[in-house]
């Protein structure tokens, strides 16, 4: 259920920030295996934030 909805808010919002936040995570790429994003996008993403 948790990367389900990970994924959901990611989906709707393509917020890595917003998904990170919300799952209380210290870093960005933690999330990559719950949003379902490969890790050079995650590193893209991050890098604009």
């Amino acid at each position: 259920m948790r990367t389900t909805k990970a994924a959901l808010i990611y989906r709707r919002t393509k917020s890595l920030r917003a998904v990170q936040l919300l799952f209380r995570h210290a870093k960005a790429l933690t999330m990559v295996p719950y949003v379902g994003i490969e890790v050079d996008d995650a590193l893209d993403i991050s890098g604009q934030m």
